[in-house]
């Protein structure tokens, strides 16, 4: 079987009220809007037919919640996104054997509820956050309650890339230009994200804690020995003390936490790439994503070059096998046959 842990959807309801309350001009809009997979149940199911015993774990799409509403706002939309994905679980459970909640993460104190709510009571299989909350990196003191959480609940946390167009690449600009933004601004926020957290000392607080980071760990397989060694240096290159600090409070070398994130195959069809996240995180950290329905307007399938790249990967029947399902059923808990 293969298990999709990181395609995306919006649930019809949801996606009503996100049409109504986001601003035109809000990252993406225009990209989400015209794919019509997102919504079309239809459509979707046609699409996962041609590729045999294949299942999706559902995700919200972007544009991340807290972009779209204020603190009180949020959670409403938290609650419609949640409920909508619970909702086609029970509906289709030889399609979906679960989802993953999205959190309220501007409202951190309702961040923990809805992440309750949506476990306990409507049995998500974890939760997804972002690279940022508007802006805020994920080290912050408010938002560390969630990750003791999650910790304690051992279910994984979903690490998605956000960075809006208005980001510029140079000071002197108002805008990033050519999608670069989104091209290698997104991999560049997922490993800041993740190596704000290895130097937070997240994982000597919680050494258990599950964390899939989209795209196969985004920059730092391709980037081991430049993590590995220079990061060994931490405090040499600045004089500001607290560099050198952090590297002084972690129980491992900097390196050897980043091998304790997880990584998905959505690679869009990069055998290289994805042989390469293989490597470095090992076969039992890796799991089969897509990034479905986000293909090329004209080009390649996400869901079928992933299966190619698998098929071509040089890996043991074994690790395949791990990868398309066996890590999913064994992280996620999934009740399935």
């Amino acid at each position: 079987m293969k298990i999709d842990i990181f395609p995306h959807i919006f649930p019809k309801r949801f996606f009503e009220r996100m049409c109504a309350v986001a601003p035109p001009t809000l990252q993406l809009q225009k990209r989400v809007r015209g794919v019509p997979v997102l919504v079309d149940l239809d459509q979707r199911f046609r699409i996962m037919d041609r590729h045999g015993d294949y299942v999706q774990v559902l995700t919200l799409a972007v544009p991340p919640l807290e972009v779209l509403a204020g603190p009180k706002g949020v959670p409403e939309l938290a609650r419609l996104a949640n409920d909508g994905m619970a909702e086609l679980v029970e509906k289709y459970p030889d399609r979906f054997p679960g989802f993953v909640a999205s959190m309220p993460m501007n409202n951190p104190e309702a961040a923990l509820g809805e992440m309750d709510r949506a476990i306990n009571q409507l049995g998500a299989t974890g939760i997804q956050i972002y690279s940022n909350v508007n802006g805020r990196p994920l080290d912050e003191p408010e938002f560390q309650p969630l990750f003791a959480r999650m910790a304690a609940l051992n279910l994984p946390i979903w690490l998605h890339p956000t960075r809006a167009p208005s980001v510029p690449d140079y000071p002197t600009e108002k805008r990033s230009r050519y999608d670069l933004w989104w091209a290698f601004g997104w991999p560049c926020e997922t490993t800041i994200a993740m190596a704000r957290l290895v130097f937070s000392g997240i994982f000597d607080r919680h050494p258990n804690l599950l964390i899939i980071t989209h795209h196969m760990g985004a920059m730092i397989p391709y980037f081991e020995g430049r993590a590995g060694a220079g990061l060994d240096q931490l405090g040499s290159r600045t004089d500001d003390p607290d560099d050198a600090a952090a590297l002084g409070r972690l129980r491992r070398r900097p390196l050897d936490y980043f091998r304790m994130f997880y990584g998905d195959t959505a690679l869009f069809g990069a055998l290289a790439a994805m042989e390469c996240g293989l490597a470095f995180f090992g076969a039992d950290h890796v799991l089969f994503g897509t990034d479905m329905p986000f293909d090329p307007e004209k080009g390649p399938g996400f869901v079928r070059d992933t299966i190619r790249c698998m098929d071509q990967m040089r890996a043991s029947p074994q690790d395949k096998a791990k990868i398309y399902e066996g890590n999913a059923r064994r992280l996620l808990r999934l009740k399935m046959k």
